[in-house]
């Protein structure tokens, strides 16, 4: 079982937004410290992850390292947009929502799930940790030692307001 027992660790992801220079194949990220950083998507022998699409002002954190023989300094392993993480997902027996700032609106299945991250390109759903392995407009899958799981995406009304407003 994945749990998170850590919370000490070092995050060696990137946070920001996609900035208006991201084309096919290079990705502009305008960090949250206010820098610019360019991240090669493609490259010999090289592949990026890109997780829930590249939308210029979305939420992006991304994974990167320096690759020798490319023309930019960056390449990026693993890009997960933010933005299209956010929403309320649902499978057989569980349906959470993932709320802007880290928390998680549980209402069926276990373990409820109160909280979220992205540490070094890893979904931490308090308590568990995954691997996204696919994030699109109207599903999500995630991966752990146990298995894949597989969510679909419910319509914008909002598990946290409701459960507010009772």
């Amino acid at each position: 079982m994945d749990i998170v027992t850590d919370s000490t660790e070092t995050d060696s992801t990137v946070y920001g937004r996609c900035g208006e220079g991201t084309a096919m194949h290079t990705l502009e990220l305008v960090t949250d410290k206010g820098d610019t950083v360019v991240y090669t998507l493609e490259g010999e022998d090289t592949c990026a992850n890109v997780l829930g699409g590249l939308f210029v002002g979305d939420k992006i954190a991304v994974i990167g390292e320096h690759v020798d023989g490319l023309n930019e300094d960056m390449f990026a392993k693993k890009v997960i947009n933010l933005t299209s993480l956010l929403g309320t997902w649902e499978s057989l027996d569980k349906n959470f929502e993932i709320l802007e700032g880290g928390a998680v609106v549980s209402t069926s299945g276990e373990p409820r799930y109160t909280e979220w991250k992205i540490l070094n390109g890893q979904l931490i759903l308090s308590p568990d940790t995954f691997d996204i392995y696919s994030l699109g407009p109207d599903s999500l899958y995630l991966e752990n030692g146990r298995g894949i799981y597989g969510y679909k995406r419910l319509p914008q009304k909002s598990l946290g307001k409701k459960k507010a407003g009772k």
